[in-house]
């Protein structure tokens, strides 16, 4: 297999054998890098904070045996923790970055990512809400860049592939080939979107949960056990909003609004209340339930 990404090229050889790069490793980092593991090629994870790096690498130790072995395939890799950006994305085929959903944060941070890269990775931005155009600025080669957007794996295998606008077919078709031999699948929004495909429908979803809620018509727990018996899922709305992150939920329902005026405001109000009191769902130990 030729992988193409601008003006360079490699071989699915380069792919076993070239670590992947995981810069971030907050909830969805280490799941990412947990799925990259478990082929049994390198990770490295980047963070900032050592305290960030060792649950990242404890969070992927205890977890990649049983994720290999439940699926009957692949095989326990190497995940490295650090905090030098350089070390991270030294000959690193893949580049994935999952910060906080701020272009503050993003645009610079990419501008050092690709300082540091070789120059034939390719890079995706996890962002679940902001088009990776917005924060390609920094970037010399724009055609190796793209939204790459993970659900919450193992449990949620779906990723969304989106082209900045620039972005080499050859690169999505190579990434639409490839990341099923990690146990994800994508699909492909095919032209810019909002949400992309999946959270276009999962915000609406979402924001009329927390209105229910914040008008007083219904608990949290009466509108997920209702979505639960209604669709035969084992998690609702609120039990979601937990897990991901309730701050993670109002940047990205503030990144709709920006867009979308009409939106209406006591969803975010209600979102704000819980994060003021320190209740940001399941990493904290409390948001709409306790953990």
């Amino acid at each position: 297999m030729r992988i193409v990404t601008g003006s360079y090229t490699y071989t699915f050889d380069d792919i076993q054998h070239r670590p992947v790069a995981v810069i971030g490793a907050g909830t969805l980092g280490r799941r990412i890098a947990l799925m990259f593991a478990s082929r049994g090629g390198t990770v490295r994870i980047y963070a900032r904070r050592q305290e960030q790096r060792d649950e990242a690498t404890q969070y992927v130790t205890e977890a990649l045996p049983k994720l290999v072995a439940d699926r009957g395939f692949g095989a326990v890799g190497n995940v490295i923790a650090t905090g030098s950006l350089d070390e991270a994305l030294a000959d690193a085929w893949l580049a994935v970055e999952s910060v906080p959903e701020k272009l503050e944060i993003k645009i610079p941070l990419w501008g050092e990512i690709d300082r540091a890269a070789p120059l034939d990775t390719i890079f995706g931005t996890n962002s679940s809400s902001l088009p990776s155009r917005l924060m390609d600025e920094n970037l010399h080669d724009k055609t190796r860049f793209c939204n790459m957007h993970f659900y919450m794996p193992p449990d949620i295998t779906a990723i969304e592939l989106m082209s900045n606008g620039q972005t080499d077919r050859g690169l999505l078709d190579t990434l639409l080939t490839v990341l099923p031999e990690f146990g994800v699948h994508p699909f492909e929004a095919r032209k810019e979107s909002t949400g992309f495909i999946f959270n276009r429908v999962w915000a609406a979803i979402k924001r009329e949960s927390l209105a229910v809620v914040a008008e007083g018509v219904a608990r949290p727990e009466d509108v997920d056990g209702m979505f639960k018996l209604a669709l035969g899922v084992s998690v609702g709305p609120f039990q979601m909003m937990d897990l991901v992150g309730l701050d993670v939920v109002l940047d990205i329902e503030n990144h709709y609004a920006a867009q979308f005026p009409h939106l209406p405001k006591n969803v975010r109000d209600l979102l704000q209340s819980y994060i003021d009191a320190g209740k940001l769902g399941v990493k904290t130990g409390e948001g709409f339930y306790r953990y």
